[in-house]
C-alpha cells in the first residue's frame, strides 16, 4: 500500500474519532451534572430501555465499546455504563468481550500506521519490558494487564505490544483473561452506584460511599492494587 494511501487513511480515522466523540457529548446535558435528580431521571429511563430487549442491548453495547476502544477511548468509562447498565456478571462478561476485541483492533490499526511512531516514542522507556516479553509474551502480557498495565495510558497499553511483534492471537486472549478481576470489581461499582441512584432520594456522599454495593468493590479495588504493586516489584521492576 502506497505511503499517501496510509496517510490517508490514517487521516480518516482520526477524523471519524472526533466525530465519534461529538456525536456522543452532544447528548450529554452538562447545567444537569449537579442536579442529582438528573441521574435518577437517566438510571429510570435507562432500566426502562434495557430491559425491553436485553439481547439487543448487549449488541448495541458492545458494537459501541469495541468501537469506542478502538478510537483510542478510556476503558474506565465502559466498564461504570455496562455495570450501571447489565449488572455485576453481565457487565462483565460484555464488558471483557468487547474492550479485548476493541484493543485488539487498535493494536491492529496501530500495527499498521504508526509502528514507527509508536518504536520512536516508547522503545528506549521500555526497552527493559521488550525483552521480558520476548520471553514469554502471553505470561507477561497476561500480568500486564492483571495489574492495570504498569500505571500506563488505557490506549497507549493497547499498543504497547507493537515494540515486541505480539500475536494477535496471544494478544487478545492474554487481555481477555487479565481483564477479569479489575473488570468485575469495576462493573460491581457501576452495579452499586445504579442501586444507589435508584433508592437514594438526595446525594450524600458519606451515604453513598457506606453502601455496601460500593465499599465493598472498593476495598477489593484497594486489595487488587496492593497485590499488583508486589507483582509489579516482582516481575517487572526487577527486570534486567
Amino acid at each position: 500500500m502506497s505511503k499517501n494511501l496510509k496517510i490517508y487513511l490514517g487521516v480518516s480515522y482520526l477524523f471519524i474519532l472526533f466525530v465519534f466523540l461529538y456525536f456522543i457529548f452532544i447528548f450529554v446535558e452538562f447545567n444537569r451534572l449537579d442536579d442529582f435528580s438528573y441521574y435518577k431521571e437517566l438510571q429510570s429511563s435507562l432500566e426502562i430501555y434495557i430491559s425491553t430487549n436485553i439481547t439487543i442491548n448487549l449488541f448495541y453495547f458492545s458494537i459501541f465499546a469495541v468501537v469506542w476502544i478502538a478510537l483510542l477511548g478510556f476503558g474506565s468509562p465502559i466498564l461504570i455504563i455496562s455495570g450501571i447498565l447489565f449488572g455485576q456478571w453481565l457487565g462483565t462478561f460484555i464488558s471483557v468481550i468487547s474492550i479485548s476485541i476493541g484493543a485488539l483492533i487498535l493494536y491492529s490499526i496501530g500495527n499498521f500506521f504508526f509502528r514507527d511512531l509508536v518504536k520512536e516514542i516508547l522503545e528506549q522507556k521500555f526497552k527493559k519490558y521488550i525483552q521480558l516479553f520476548q520471553k514469554n509474551d502471553f505470561y507477561y502480557f497476561f500480568i500486564f494487564r492483571f495489574i492495570g498495565g504498569l500505571g500506563i495510558p488505557f490506549g497507549l497499553q493497547n499498543l504497547l505490544p507493537i515494540l515486541f511483534g505480539m500475536k494477535k492471537s496471544i494478544y487478545f486472549f492474554a487481555s481477555l483473561f487479565g481483564f477479569i478481576p479489575s473488570f468485575f470489581i469495576t462493573n460491581t461499582i457501576g452495579a452499586g452506584l445504579n442501586i444507589y441512584v435508584a433508592q437514594a432520594k438526595t446525594f450524600s456522599m458519606i451515604e453513598f460511599i457506606m453502601t455496601p454495593e460500593i465499599y465493598l468493590p472498593i476495598l477489593m479495588f484497594m486489595a487488587l492494587m496492593i497485590s499488583s504493586l508486589f507483582i509489579k516489584k516482582k516481575f517487572f521492576d526487577n527486570a534486567d
